[in-house]
Protein backbone atom coordinates (compact mmCIF):
# COMPACT_ATOMS: atom_id res chain seq x y z
CA UNK A 1 0.00 0.00 0.00
CA UNK A 2 1.30 3.34 -1.08
CA UNK A 3 0.29 7.39 0.82
CA UNK A 4 0.49 10.44 -0.39
CA UNK A 5 3.08 12.58 1.00
CA UNK A 6 2.98 16.72 0.58
CA UNK A 7 5.80 18.99 1.28
CA UNK A 8 4.98 22.73 2.09
CA UNK A 9 6.54 26.09 2.26
CA UNK A 10 9.55 24.49 0.05
CA UNK A 11 11.79 27.58 -1.00
CA UNK A 12 11.49 28.55 -4.49
CA UNK A 13 15.17 28.17 -4.93
CA UNK A 14 14.98 24.52 -4.01
CA UNK A 15 11.95 24.14 -6.32
CA UNK A 16 13.77 25.51 -9.28
CA UNK A 17 16.78 23.50 -8.59
CA UNK A 18 14.94 20.15 -7.79
CA UNK A 19 13.09 20.87 -11.73
CA UNK A 20 16.32 21.49 -12.95
CA UNK A 21 17.52 18.11 -11.35
CA UNK A 22 14.53 16.36 -12.81
CA UNK A 23 14.79 17.82 -16.46
CA UNK A 24 18.86 16.47 -16.77
CA UNK A 25 17.49 13.19 -15.79
CA UNK A 26 14.34 13.47 -18.39
CA UNK A 27 12.05 12.50 -15.21
CA UNK A 28 8.92 14.48 -14.08
CA UNK A 29 9.42 16.40 -10.88
CA UNK A 30 7.24 13.45 -9.03
CA UNK A 31 9.48 11.17 -10.46
CA UNK A 32 12.91 12.94 -9.36
CA UNK A 33 11.36 12.99 -6.29
CA UNK A 34 10.78 9.54 -5.64
CA UNK A 35 14.33 8.31 -6.59
CA UNK A 36 15.51 11.06 -4.24
CA UNK A 37 13.36 9.16 -1.53
CA UNK A 38 14.14 5.83 -2.65
CA UNK A 39 17.58 6.68 -2.45
CA UNK A 40 17.51 7.73 1.24
CA UNK A 41 15.64 4.86 2.26
CA UNK A 42 17.99 2.93 0.73
CA UNK A 43 15.35 1.53 -1.94
CA UNK A 44 18.31 -0.67 -4.60
CA UNK A 45 14.94 -0.97 -6.73
CA UNK A 46 14.65 2.43 -7.13
CA UNK A 47 17.45 3.78 -9.71
CA UNK A 48 19.34 7.15 -9.08
CA UNK A 49 20.80 8.48 -12.47
CA UNK A 50 24.81 7.64 -12.99
CA UNK A 51 26.49 10.36 -14.13
CA UNK A 52 26.69 10.60 -17.66
CA UNK A 53 29.91 10.65 -19.61
CA UNK A 54 28.28 11.49 -22.67
CA UNK A 55 26.96 14.78 -22.62
CA UNK A 56 30.92 16.30 -23.38
CA UNK A 57 30.71 14.18 -26.30
CA UNK A 58 27.03 15.32 -27.38
CA UNK A 59 28.16 18.68 -26.92
CA UNK A 60 30.98 18.48 -28.42
CA UNK A 61 29.21 16.53 -31.56
CA UNK A 62 26.88 19.90 -32.24
CA UNK A 63 24.35 17.84 -31.04
CA UNK A 64 21.74 20.64 -29.34
CA UNK A 65 21.01 19.57 -25.45
CA UNK A 66 17.51 21.02 -26.15
CA UNK A 67 15.14 18.40 -27.49
CA UNK A 68 14.75 18.37 -31.46
CA UNK A 69 11.58 18.59 -33.08
CA UNK A 70 10.83 15.98 -35.53
CA UNK A 71 11.64 18.24 -38.68
CA UNK A 72 15.15 18.95 -37.13
CA UNK A 73 15.54 15.10 -36.10
CA UNK A 74 14.68 14.11 -39.40
CA UNK A 75 16.95 16.79 -41.22
CA UNK A 76 19.60 16.06 -39.13
CA UNK A 77 18.93 12.04 -40.05
CA UNK A 78 18.67 12.62 -43.68
CA UNK A 79 22.40 14.72 -43.37
CA UNK A 80 24.04 12.27 -42.12
CA UNK A 81 22.18 8.80 -43.74
CA UNK A 82 20.93 10.12 -47.13
CA UNK A 83 17.69 9.06 -47.54
CA UNK A 84 14.97 8.99 -45.47
CA UNK A 85 15.34 6.94 -42.29
CA UNK A 86 11.90 5.97 -42.07
CA UNK A 87 11.51 4.50 -45.26
CA UNK A 88 14.81 2.71 -45.25
CA UNK A 89 13.05 0.65 -42.26
CA UNK A 90 16.49 0.42 -40.81
CA UNK A 91 15.87 2.81 -37.32
CA UNK A 92 17.44 0.57 -35.17
CA UNK A 93 20.77 0.87 -37.46
CA UNK A 94 20.37 4.60 -37.52
CA UNK A 95 19.51 4.83 -33.54
CA UNK A 96 22.72 2.90 -32.68
CA UNK A 97 24.86 5.02 -35.58
CA UNK A 98 23.50 7.84 -33.95
CA UNK A 99 24.50 6.69 -30.25
CA UNK A 100 28.28 5.62 -31.45
CA UNK A 101 29.20 8.67 -32.76
CA UNK A 102 27.79 10.49 -29.47
CA UNK A 103 30.34 7.81 -27.52
CA UNK A 104 33.37 8.90 -29.69
CA UNK A 105 33.02 5.13 -30.70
Amino acid sequence: MSINLSIKGVPDAWAQRLRERAAQHHRSLQGELMALLGAAVGDEATPMPVQSTRMPAVRSAGLAARPLSVAEAAQRARGRFGADPVASGRSTDILRALRDEADGR
